[in-house]
């Protein structure tokens, strides 16, 4: 694992309420402890939870991220949407674009280009998610497909100081399988290259994502290329979040 700061993400999806806010007083004290300052956790809730998670976390190091934003910038009337600017109105810093389970719904690149430009128009962060099929990986297509999904959803980006990468195996996300250490350095190496013949620089943040939980992540951690982890279920459970968390610092 890496020197620098580690993220740690968690993705509640259609999950959590006001209750589940407080059982998060414990992730809330391990990020304030010295030993655990160069880990940044990132919870992203639902919509209805964001302005309230904010004012819950604002004296601790912990930040409130959204799952999804819609294309448009600008106010309109586009009902049961939220966009950026609402977003970062609730007090949030981070949005998670790309998800596989957006793009199985219909999201293709030009829509998360477009999202991700809105995003960086208002200054929040991107997590933007990437990965391959399962069909895909079997005909040897993942190297085209990440080529495909960096390329075209960052086009027309020309600072990518505030966003970061999720690798996610479609496969993988909560199947509970992982892929072995070397097909996963393959694969972040292969990012890496990408980045660097599109954007000139290798520097990028990468996360992992996919079926992360206690007892794989210490493993996935010994791969110095990760610089943290996009946390599907685990992460609605306190204990587990902090275990993650723990076995990664340790």
């Amino acid at each position: 694992m890496t020197n620098n700061n580690i993220y740690f993400i968690a993705n509640w999806k259609m999950h959590g309420n006001i209750a589940d806010i407080n059982k998060s007083k414990s992730v809330v004290r391990l990020s304030n402890l010295k030993k655990f300052k160069k880990t940044k956790i990132i919870y992203c809730p639902p919509y209805t939870l964001l302005k309230t998670f904010c004012e819950k976390v604002k004296n601790s190091n912990i930040s409130i991220g959204a799952q999804n934003c819609h294309s448009h910038s600008e106010y309109g009337a586009f009902t049961g949407s939220i966009n950026a600017k609402l977003i970062k109105s609730s007090g949030a810093k981070f949005v998670i674009l790309g998800h596989s389970e957006n793009r199985k719904n219909g999201e293709n690149d030009l829509i998360i280009n477009k999202k991700i430009h809105s995003v960086l128009k208002e200054n929040l962060n991107v997590i933007f998610c990437i990965g391959e099929t399962l069909t895909e990986k079997k005909n040897k297509k993942t190297y085209s497909v990440l080529k495909k999904q960096i390329t075209k959803g960052l086009k027309g980006i020309k600072k990518i100081n505030n966003v970061m990468i999720a690798y996610e195996p479609v496969w993988s996300i909560g199947t509970g399988i992982i892929p072995n250490n070397l097909e996963l350095l393959k694969n972040l190496s292969n990012i890496k290259k990408i980045f660097k013949k599109f954007k000139k620089s290798s520097s990028i943040k990468i996360l992992y994502g996919g079926s992360v939980n206690p007892k794989n992540v210490r493993e996935l951690a010994q791969i110095k290329a990760i610089n943290g982890f996009l946390v599907g279920g685990s992460s609605l459970n306190s204990k587990k979040f902090i275990d993650i968390i723990k076995k990664t610092i340790n």
